[in-house]
């Protein structure tokens, strides 16, 4: 048997290539799963690790104490869709039309499901989407958007909800809405699993958003909450009538206490899957909320507002990370972070670049491996204002009747079920596009315009004063005067943005 002896630059290229080969399998091995979860008006103190006298909520209570905590996470809105946009671009989402609740996203957004499937990725979205229907001929559907497979709902839902499968006519699901999605979302991974590819589960639960239901196991354990707790009356959906009511908050409580129970007890079921799977390790799950807490739900939230607000208790919601494999001890983080960094974060850990566009969010891979101690550039918040009906401007920037839902829910828009949805071309930029609550978000200091109606322009110190109870402007004029402008220079971009220019 003779050996043969190969050229030395033949060994080279050989040795070189394996090495080439080795790097590539180590990379893919170290690129994480991820799963995405997000609660549906789950505000900042309806934890119990964020201090809550009730909420039970013992999962994300554990995530919270070995994982990492995120005590400075913001939603990129005050309200759901363009959060939910925000998640998708990492873009403010006022960039691409998603003004506010039912409000699409535009097809020509790059997201970071898009991002990971070109990564190798297998991509599934599982529950709320609202950010166009999911119907198969909607241009924004979950799949228009890069996921694989999706089990999905135009806007929220409760108990016994319909989804529709990967565009498919809607059909009923029976059970508890949390715990029906988290079993989609398990089917999936094992799905990819048996496939060898790594996964990117999004879950947008429907709770805890009004109208409220709950198993009674669940609202059992909220049998007993004082007499003098939530002891007014709130205006809510009717689950008989599908329209409002006015209840006592402590009843409603209840029910909305229940919702996010359960929806912790799903969060724990995906968590023991992982487990039971050996997929915990590598895989990273995240949890935040999409804006802080509607009127009907507000009782013990420290911080001013509420959900539709630039304050702190619109837009500051609860948020935990947990990936075993990185962060194997546990951590508490008080740097200002954003949804909209969520898509740059699982970019760089994919191994992916960047779109070439605006993008609003920064890679928080830094503060994963523990070494970002405070942001380095600020975040924009900017409740934006659609131009007027009426407007002969005002265009669609979709087919409307490719912007019709198609899955029922129980709070009804006049006399439908279902949600449509609206975007809108937008030429041109004029001075009346820059108005709307907005504000910019330093490391210690806050700046906040048009807030209130009628209120002057505020600065806060938000390190000292996170209820927002002292404008301290005239103290730092210069402070202020420099945030107004980077302020200014953003929406100037955000407003090119809007134009369509970046798709050019």
């Amino acid at each position: 048997m003779s050996i043969r002896i190969l050229p030395p630059i033949l060994r080279l290229t050989t040795l070189a290539c394996a090495v080439f080969l080795q790097s590539a399998l180590m990379q893919a091995a170290d690129r994480p799963n991820v799963v995405l979860l997000m609660g549906d008006d789950h505000g900042w103190d309806e934890t119990g690790y964020n201090g809550h006298p009730y909420i039970k909520t013992p999962v994300l209570d554990e995530m919270a104490r070995t994982g990492l905590r995120l005590d400075r996470f913001y939603s990129a809105s005050p309200i759901c869709s363009p959060t939910r946009a925000s998640v998708m671009t990492g873009r403010h989402p006022n960039r691409s039309g998603t003004f506010t609740p039912g409000w699409s996203l535009r097809p020509e957004e790059i997201s970071v499901a898009q991002i990971l499937r070109r990564g190798g990725y297998a991509t599934g979205h599982f529950g709320k989407w609202h950010l166009g229907p999911v119907k198969a001929e909607s241009p924004t559907n979950p799949g228009a958007m890069g996921f694989d497979q999706w089990v999905s709902h135009d806007n929220f839902f409760e108990l016994d909800p319909y989804f529709s499968r990967n565009g498919g006519p809607p059909a009923q699901i029976k059970g508890e809405s949390s715990e029906i999605v988290i079993a989609e979302a398990v089917r999936f991974i094992d799905l990819a699993k048996q496939q060898g590819k790594p996964f990117f589960v999004v879950v947008w639960f429907g709770s805890p958003h009004e109208p409220y239901q709950a198993l009674p196991p669940d609202l059992a354990l909220y049998d007993n909450l004082p007499a003098d707790f939530g002891n007014r009356q709130v205006r809510l959906t009717s689950n008989e009538t599908g329209r409002n009511v006015m209840r006592l908050q402590r009843d409603v409580l209840r029910e909305r206490f229940a919702e996010i129970t359960a929806m912790d007890r799903a969060i724990g079921q995906l968590r023991d899957h992982l487990k039971n799977a050996g997929l915990r390790q590598n895989t990273l799950v995240t949890y935040c909320g999409d804006n802080g807490t509607p009127q009907e739900g507000v009782a013990t939230m420290p911080f001013r507002a509420q959900k539709g607000s630039i304050y702190e208790g619109g837009i500051r919601v609860p948020a935990v990370l947990e990936w075993p494999a990185r962060v194997s001890r546990p951590r508490v983080s008080d740097v200002n972070t954003v949804t909209s960094d969520l898509l740059p974060t699982l970019s760089e850990l994919a191994g992916q670049p960047l779109p070439q566009r605006p993008l609003d969010g920064i890679s928080l891979v830094a503060l994963l491996n523990g070494r970002m101690t405070e942001r380095p550039t600020p975040i924009y918040f900017w409740n934006g204002r659609p131009r007027p009906e009426g407007d002969g401007t005002r265009k669609p920037y979709i087919d409307p009747e490719l912007q019709k839902g198609t899955t029922p829910l129980v709070k009804l828009a006049g006399d439908k079920a279902t949600r449509d949805f609206l975007n809108y071309h937008h030429p041109d930029i004029q001075e009346q596009d820059y108005s709307g609550p907005r504000a910019v978000l330093g490391n210690q200091y806050k700046l906040v315009m048009d807030g209130e109606r009628g209120s002057t322009v505020e600065l806060f110190d938000i390190r000292k004063d996170p209820a927002e109870k002292n404008n301290i402007i005239k103290s730092q004029p210069a402070v202020a005067a420099k945030m107004q402008k980077q302020l200014r220079d953003w929406q100037l971009s955000v407003l090119q943005s809007l134009t369509g220019a970046d798709y050019k």
